[in-house]
C-alpha cells in the first residue's frame, strides 16, 4: 500500500478516480442528478477500497463548478467542450477540478492519473489529447508549481 505522510492511501484515490470518471460519465450522459449516480456508485461493490471521501469531493466538486471548468479548459482545447469524447470530456474536468480546486494534490499526478484513466476507458489516442490540454492548463493553473 503507497501511503503518504499524510496518511492518504494512494491506491485507494487513483481508484476514486477511477470510479469518479465513470460516474461523471454517466452524470454527463444521463442529466441525472448527481446525488443519484453517487448513490448508484456507493453501492458497487469495489466503492469499498476506494477512497469515498476523495470521491464524492471529486463529483460534487465539478458539479458545482462544471461552467467554470469547462470555461478554463475552452481555450486549450480544439473543438467545443460538448464535442470532446464523453470519457476524454470527463477525465479533463475531474482533472481540471484537482488543478483548479485541490492544490495539495501536485500537478504532475493530476495529469498522470487523467491519463491512465483515459488510457483504461478512452478511445485510442484520447490519452495523448487529455495530455496536451492539461498540460496547458497546469502551465496556467500551477504556474508556479509547474516552474518549481
Amino acid at each position: 500500500m503507497h501511503t503518504r505522510p499524510e496518511g492518504i492511501d494512494l491506491a485507494a484515490r487513483s481508484r476514486a478516480r477511477r470510479r469518479a470518471l465513470q460516474a461523471l460519465y454517466a452524470w454527463q450522459l444521463s442529466g441525472s442528478h448527481m446525488n443519484a449516480v453517487i448513490e448508484q456508485f456507493r453501492h458497487e461493490q469495489d466503492m469499498e477500497v476506494a477512497d469515498l471521501d476523495y470521491f464524492e469531493d471529486l463529483l460534487h466538486g465539478v458539479e458545482k463548478n462544471v461552467d467554470a471548468l469547462d470555461a478554463s479548459l475552452r481555450p486549450h482545447l480544439d473543438r467545443e467542450v460538448a464535442q470532446v469524447d464523453p470519457i476524454e470530456r470527463a477525465a479533463l474536468r475531474l482533472a481540471a477540478y484537482e488543478l483548479k480546486f485541490r492544490p495539495d494534490v501536485p500537478y504532475r499526478v493530476v495529469i498522470n492519473e487523467a491519463i491512465e484513466v483515459t488510457k483504461r476507458f478512452g478511445a485510442d489516442h484520447g490519452h495523448s489529447y487529455v495530455n496536451g490540454v492539461l498540460d496547458k492548463l497546469a502551465g496556467e493553473l500551477r504556474a508556479v508549481e509547474k516552474r518549481g
